[in-house]
């Protein structure tokens, strides 16, 4: 497999899950540093999320749950939140995976994510 091969699945891949919210980051990165958009698109889009055994939405109520939990990521669970629903999970499954996080990672972990995905819900209906 070539390295335009492996970036050209995640950069599909990308388009196809976060749309123009991916864009954005790459677009963000491209004047400070290049080769680490590369790698975002390579190893997450082109490996990770382009494999088989999970399909989108299960692996984007992962990334929000893992996001949340880490507690400090609030500008990527903002764009995954949108991700997430644009593979297709409702706001209440967001809201769900969120307060589960409650249990494992705290509330104020919790409360975070909850006014993170206020605010991406607000910008939606908007």
């Amino acid at each position: 497999m070539t390295e335009m091969t492996r970036y050209q699945r995640g950069l599909n891949k990308l388009r196809e899950i976060d749309g123009h919210a991916g864009e954005q980051v790459l677009a963000s990165l491209a004047d400070i540093a290049p080769d680490f958009a590369q790698y975002l698109i390579e190893f997450p889009f082109g490996d990770i999320y382009s494999r088989p055994g999970l399909d989108l939405k299960s692996r984007e109520i992962a990334t929000v749950a893992a996001l949340t939990a880490m507690g400090h990521a609030a500008p990527q669970l903002k764009v995954h939140i949108q991700a997430a629903l644009n593979v297709g999970c409702s706001q209440e499954e967001v809201v769900e995976t969120i307060m589960q996080m409650a249990v494992y990672a705290g509330f104020p972990a919790a409360l975070n994510g909850l006014s993170v995905a206020k605010e991406v819900f607000a910008q939606r209906s908007a």
